[in-house]
């Protein structure tokens, strides 16, 4: 039996135990929703209003950024690929009390840092590092089952997430010099890596799908290799070296080729498409991050201005677009209707991202300002996104069936 999304499904739910422990998607998208308000709130209050928080002895900025991108974001992975490996080969992944047990290790590193008590920080890293360990697991072990090879570069990268986390604690703990700075901004490149792998798997459908009428969408397979090649090559040269020509070379022609490659999907049926437009704004903020990039060193632009761009731009749009599209498809609902308020979700996302990237393009010293607007969108954002799917993220399919 097909769903809404051409997934084969089961005729008969299987127990496993509440709705929300029945596929992957239901608890990492919930708990990621909920923490990116938690998260968001409380470095708002540390960055805007000066609130002292421990941390555990991390630095307030290094744990936001170390949590927006280990914590929310992969809490967002966990969830899609625990729902889409299923589908891709039709074998069993985490469900019930496996899949809960997998989901408390993911939050308690998130609480442990917040709690206030005074917590060794290699605990707190053995956890979250575990967390990514058993979910790196829970992936491979399906596509090995079904020799489903093509899957090796999305496995690759959970393992290269997985020591980025480790470069960056060793870095918090005095072990590895340069840690802090490689773990964090490798895990940024990994994830946009990721991001542009699935986006070139599901974008052009979305797009054909989802608009009304026929449109004729264009590939290139020398871009599809050319740009990973390049990734590649940027990411070495940004975080491991220090030739800042280069890297504004290969982040130059990043932009352009991932410029015409949007432009081949592009069509302007998307603007009635909430769940389309999304990912398409996406994406010009990923070129967007690609050109800052190459900015830093031509215009001498904000190096953050570049990293918000992927992050907050790129990931951000990404991430609450999916978890929108895939909870509705995956409850049952129909993709191409969703409720009005998300129009209104995804609507202060981008606004966040404009608030956060552009503005400050044209008044640097308004900047705090800017960062606050755009911290106060993101949490009305999910606040929306938390109302609208927690009911659908809680409760069994509408359709009776299994997921």
């Amino acid at each position: 039996m097909l769903n809404i999304e051409g997934q084969v499904v089961d005729e008969k739910p299987v127990d496993f135990g509440p709705p929300i422990l029945r596929l992957g998607f239901r608890p990492f998208f919930f708990g990621a929703g909920i923490f990116s308000i938690v998260a968001m709130a409380i470095w708002m209050a540390s960055f805007i209003y000066s609130f002292e928080f421990a941390f555990s002895g991390i630095a307030p900025h290094l744990w936001h950024a170390h949590e927006m991108m280990f914590g929310y974001v992969m809490a967002v992975v966990a969830g899609f690929l625990l729902t889409a490996i299923k589908n891709w080969t039709g074998e069993e992944v985490l469900r019930g009390s496996a899949l809960a047990y997998l989901f408390v290790l993911w939050l308690v590193a998130r609480l442990l840092p917040l709690s206030g008590f005074d917590i060794p920080i290699i605990f707190i890293a053995v956890l979250d590092v575990s967390f990514l360990l058993f979910l790196l697991i829970a992936c491979l072990l399906p596509v090995l089952r079904v020799n489903q090879y093509k899957q090796a570069g999305i496995i690759s990268k959970l393992f290269l997430l997985m020591m980025c986390n480790v470069a960056f604690y060793l870095g918090v703990m005095g072990i590895l010099e340069e840690g802090v700075q490689w773990g964090l901004y490798s895990a940024m490149y990994m994830i946009i890596a990721l991001v542009l792998v699935m986006m070139r798997r599901v974008m052009p459908m979305f797009i054909k799908n989802g608009v009304d009428g026929d449109v004729e969408l264009k590939n290139y397979a020398w871009i599809d290799l050319s740009s990973l090649i390049l990734l590649f090559a940027l990411w070495v040269s940004d975080v491991f070296t220090g030739y800042i020509q280069l890297t504004a070379f290969l982040a130059a022609a990043l932009a352009i080729l991932h410029t015409i490659r949007l432009a081949g999907w592009y069509t302007n049926k998307v603007w009635s498409k909430p769940l389309v437009w999304i990912l398409v704004i996406a994406y010009g903020f990923i070129i967007l991050g690609f050109a800052l990039t190459a900015a830093i060193v031509y215009f001498d632009v904000s190096p953050f201005l570049a990293t918000h761009a992927f992050t907050v731009g790129g990931i951000g749009l990404v991430t609450i677009g999916m978890m929108s599209r895939v909870t509705l498809g995956h409850t049952g609902r129909s993709v191409f209707d969703p409720p009005p308020k998300v129009f209104w979700s995804l609507l202060a996302m981008a606004l966040a991202v404009v608030v956060r990237v552009l503005f400050p393009l044209f008044n640097m010293d308004l900047y705090i300002y800017w960062i606050g607007i755009s911290q106060a969108l993101w949490m009305i954002a999910f606040i929306i996104f938390v109302f609208v799917y927690a009911p659908m993220l809680l409760s069994a399919r509408v359709d009776g069936r299994d997921g």
